[in-house]
């Protein structure tokens, strides 16, 4: 992460209505273009954390990317190595490994091409029609986790 980067916070309507709503709707099984909710241990607690996240299937892999930066459950995913998605009552265990930033490009694109609506104020004016050079630029502050289901 370099020095620069700040977490930006979301917005009063993202965070009052937006991933309310979409949490809600999650947490009763019905997905929001691939909503999920996510459950990592706490690194320094080892309780549960949850927060809601944009499941993204690429090129027959599955990922989670973080459009806020390096937040906690960034940070909490390094440390456990992986956690559950949850969509209602089913949860899905699963492992993960951090993607390097030379594998990011075509990942943030696609992700922006689907989210952009939802998350494109964190990528300080990069989108889905960006350069790979712009999209290489910003893939440092942008932490993206390849997932494996293990159940």
């Amino acid at each position: 992460m370099s020095a620069s980067v700040h977490v930006k916070k979301p917005g009063w309507f993202t965070v009052n209505v937006l991933n309310r709503s979409v949490a809600w709707l999650t947490r009763r099984g019905l997905s929001v273009w691939g909503s999920r909710v996510l459950a990592v241990r706490g690194r320094k607690s080892g309780e549960w954390r949850r927060t809601p996240v944009n499941l993204m299937t690429f090129e027959g892999g599955q990922y989670l990317v973080a459009p806020r930066g390096h937040v906690q459950w960034t940070h909490n995913m390094r440390a456990a190595g992986g956690g559950e998605l949850h969509l209602g009552k089913k949860a899905e265990a699963f492992t993960a490994v951090e993607v390097s930033d030379d594998d990011k490009p075509a990942l943030l694109r696609a992700y922006l091409k689907r989210w952009k609506a939802e998350v494109g104020v964190f990528f300080n004016g990069v989108g889905p029609d960006s350069s790979d050079e712009e999209l290489r630029r910003i893939a440092p502050d942008h932490p993206v986790f390849r997932i494996t289901m293990t159940q």
